[in-house]
């Protein structure tokens, strides 16, 4: 279980690297709306990544999917000390729970490019702040798991 838990969460460290290579274009405008060429370089991607990429965008839902059903085997198993197979468990859950409820929604919104210019860069703020947030819970996740037992 570990070993498909460590694929998930590096396939999705992965792809959170690419989202946030894009997203950072949003940092340091809090309040201010974003240039209309950075916006439409984020949406630009997202509207690959969202839309046009079908079916191979399922592929990131279901590693979600495999990843946290690995870590709950883990911890139903106990392959690793309780606090690290709940901590990855509830950290990956976390991510997967922000991605579904909202920043997938968000992002495929900034794909489409149907919304005025002050709601596009509240969205990407939104989405960039949802894909630190995931990051820093992969991240961790992939950490608990790679450290020896």
């Amino acid at each position: 279980m570990r070993v498909i838990a460590c694929a998930g969460a590096g396939f999705l460290l992965a792809v959170l690297w690419f989202d946030l290579m894009f997203d950072i274009q949003a940092r340091g405008r809090s309040h201010d709306e974003i240039p209309a060429g950075i916006r439409a370089s984020i949406s630009a991607y997202y509207a690959r990544v969202t839309t046009a990429a079908r079916p191979m965008n399922l592929l990131i839902a279901a590693t979600m999917l495999v990843t946290v059903g690995a870590l709950a085997g883990e911890a139903a198993r106990g392959d690793l000390a309780v606090w690290r197979s709940v901590t990855s468990l509830v950290l990956a859950t976390g991510a997967v729970g922000i991605a579904a409820g909202r920043t997938v929604r968000y992002a495929t919104r900034l794909g489409a490019a149907t919304d005025d210019a002050r709601r596009q860069s509240r969205l990407a703020r939104v989405v960039l702040g949802d894909h630190l947030a995931c990051f820093a819970a992969i991240a961790a996740v992939l950490v608990l798991q790679l450290l020896p037992a």
